[in-house]
């Protein structure tokens, strides 16, 4: 079981930076991908973002390519999204979620964090 707290979000204005931090408690986190996904009012949720066991393998969606920064800290049970020069569109609920295998089965979430970017 791996369980996954969100914090990090909120209020930004386009082009500042903002840094999302996913905990997990649970023995087995550092066996996991984390990945990062979005979902804004009336969209579908989507991929940002995930980062497999080492740390040495991260995949982005191309609209974060270059933008933001997926990076773990197994020692800590927390995975990051740093958010650079963010956008109007990239305001969504961020949530993480955890997966045994890739490519990712996201079988645990966590609550979400919101994050409103401002022009």
């Amino acid at each position: 079981q791996v369980q996954l707290v969100e914090s990090g979000g909120g209020l930004v204005q386009a082009g500042d930076s903002l840094r999302l931090s996913c905990a997990a408690s649970g023995r087995s986190f550092s066996s996991y991908v984390i990945a990062w996904l979005r979902q804004a009012p009336g969209k579908d949720r989507e991929f940002v973002a995930a980062i497999r066991w080492s740390g040495l393998n991260t995949y982005y969606h191309d609209s974060a390519k270059g933008r933001f920064t997926i990076s773990r800290d197994n020692a800590k049970n927390t995975v990051y999204l740093q958010m650079n020069s963010p956008k109007p569109e990239d305001t969504a609920v961020y949530y993480c979620s955890a997966s045994s295998r890739w490519p990712a089965s996201y079988e645990y979430w966590g609550q979400g964090t919101q994050v409103t970017v401002s022009s």
